[in-house]
């Protein structure tokens, strides 16, 4: 326990293992909960309904009375159920009705590949039931913790529409940027049609940007504090146009309130002494079981077993520019040319489907290509490759290196946001680090980082000390959340003055 135990904090976010899952998000905000409660904070979750994204919820759900929630000139209904985190005492609240929830996917119109035209509205509603369920349930709240874009009108309401609401009186907000990139940019008039009075759109105003809205932007404005997912990240997104996306003026004016926290991972889940999804287990004592991975990774992505010692690579990501996918392209000529094998796992941008599926074809005995997303291959592809190829134009913060290193599995990845704060770039005169490093957004220096791998594996001795280092990197979510309780702590201080 700590001298902050206690706190009331109540998280919004879109996604949350293992009810809904997009991407890292849903890790994080299934992840972090627990932590917080280890220390002593009372934690609760609202989420959208969670069929959202084909999803069902994995643990029994309990109806709450309905919401009644004003949408311009109609009232909607909202319908809440309620759910625990597995092995924790964290609530979850599920919004959904109106039509806005379920859909086939969470943000993405399947047969557009763009966001729903009413996304907006979407999660307007989303956040007015949220704050009306909080009022509803009548237990204070000390701090609002919201992520990323689509959460961004909760502050952003507290902050205009309930401001002289006495209940939220005392309650702080926290915003947390997981991505910078995506804003939410929507014309004015969404915003008026999400039943969001005209008065509060004008020049200026947290809402507008550029003559359009921008939800990211009004996060950021109204927030009491604001945190992203890694320290160079959060250096990145005030200093520089090609990270902040047009917001860095804005965030450099709130540097003060903005800090870097590291996500962390469950190392109970990503083990490789007692991960169920892998065929063999291993450890630091014993990497006998890595052998068995590979050899049984290689046999499902039907890649011949190589005469020699050769290294299999592998990439699992969400195929696009952002991740570093074209550099791959323009290198993948000398990337067939290596002594090498490459598994791919993902889905993503199509132009990156073809890459691969073309590259597949013409090398079968080397490249192997599954687009799609698959937890279990996931694990295997981690435990079973000897090094990881993650080129990111930015990453905010990144979890596969992690995952990574935990596995034994050297990364190879560009120096940005939390892959520069969590990879050690190895150093072959006091052989030292965690795996290579390049810093140009160029394909020639993803080469050089991959020649250099290439060359150190084959010296067997050096190789294994190079990822037995990596296992014993630690970045676990307790260190994460005591950081984020003492900005928690923070908020309430500052309430209290």
């Amino acid at each position: 326990m700590t001298e902050h135990a206690g706190i009331q904090v109540v998280m919004f976010s879109a996604e949350a293992v293992p009810f809904v899952k997009v991407g890292g998000l849903a890790d994080v905000v299934g992840t972090l909960p627990k932590a917080l409660e280890k220390l002593g904070v009372r934690v609760r979750i609202v989420l959208p309904e969670p069929r959202t994204s084909g999803q069902e919820a994995r643990c029994p759900c309990a109806t709450v009375p309905s919401i009644e929630v004003p949408m311009g000139t109609e009232t909607v209904r909202a319908e809440i159920t309620r759910a625990r985190l597995p092995a924790s005492g964290v609530d979850v609240f599920f919004i959904g009705g109106g039509g806005f929830f379920p859909r086939p996917s969470l943000y993405d119109d399947p047969a557009t590949r763009e966001g729903y035209a009413d996304n907006l509205p979407r999660f307007a509603f989303f956040a007015k039931a949220g704050i009306e369920l909080l009022r509803r349930i009548g237990e204070p709240v000390d701090v609002i913790h919201c992520h990323d874009s689509q959460m961004a009108l909760v502050p952003a309401l507290l902050r205009t529409v309930f401001q002289d609401d006495p209940f939220f009186v005392r309650t702080s907000c926290l915003f947390t940027i997981h991505n910078a990139a995506y804003q939410g940019l929507y014309a004015k008039e969404d915003l008026f049609s999400a039943g969001i009075e005209s008065r509060y759109f004008h020049p200026l105003c947290p809402f507008e940007y550029w003559g359009k809205v921008n939800l990211m932007k009004a996060g950021i404005e109204t927030a009491d504090l604001l945190t992203t997912v890694s320290p160079t990240y959060a250096r990145e997104i005030r200093s520089d146009p090609e990270y902040g996306c047009g917001l860095e003026g804005i965030l450099k004016s709130r540097a003060g309130d903005l800090y870097g926290i590291l996500n962390g991972i469950d190392y109970d889940e990503w083990n490789p002494e007692t991960d169920p999804l892998i065929p063999a287990h291993y450890s630091l004592e014993n990497l006998a079981g890595k052998a068995e991975c590979k050899a049984r990774l290689l046999e499902k992505m039907r890649l011949p077993r190589p005469a020699g010692r050769v290294p299999l690579i592998g990439i699992i990501s969400r195929l696009a520019d952002q991740k570093g996918f074209d550099l791959i392209g323009a290198a993948m000529e000398e990337i067939a040319a290596q002594d090498m094998q490459l598994v791919v796992l993902g889905t993503g941008q199509m132009k990156y489907h073809e890459l691969f599926e073309k590259a597949s074809a013409a090398c079968p005995q080397k490249i192997a290509v599954k687009l799609a997303f698959d937890n279990a291959l996931a694990h295997q592809i981690e435990a079973g490759c000897d090094m990881f190829l993650m080129p990111s134009r930015y990453e905010p913060c990144g979890l596969n290196q992690l995952y990574s290193m935990r596995y034994g599995t050297v990364p190879i990845v560009r120096s940005t946001g939390g892959l520069a704060d969590t990879v050690l770039p190895y150093n072959p005169q006091s052989d030292s680090g965690t795996g290579f490093v390049f810093k140009e957004c160029s394909a020639a220096q993803m080469m050089t980082a991959v020649h250099q791998a290439l060359a150190l594996y084959q010296d067997p001795q050096r190789w294994q000390a190079l990822a037995m280092r990596g296992m014993r990197q630690r970045f676990t979510w307790e260190e994460s959340a005591r950081k984020y309780l003492e900005l928690y702590g923070r908020l309430v201080r500052n309430r209290l003055q």
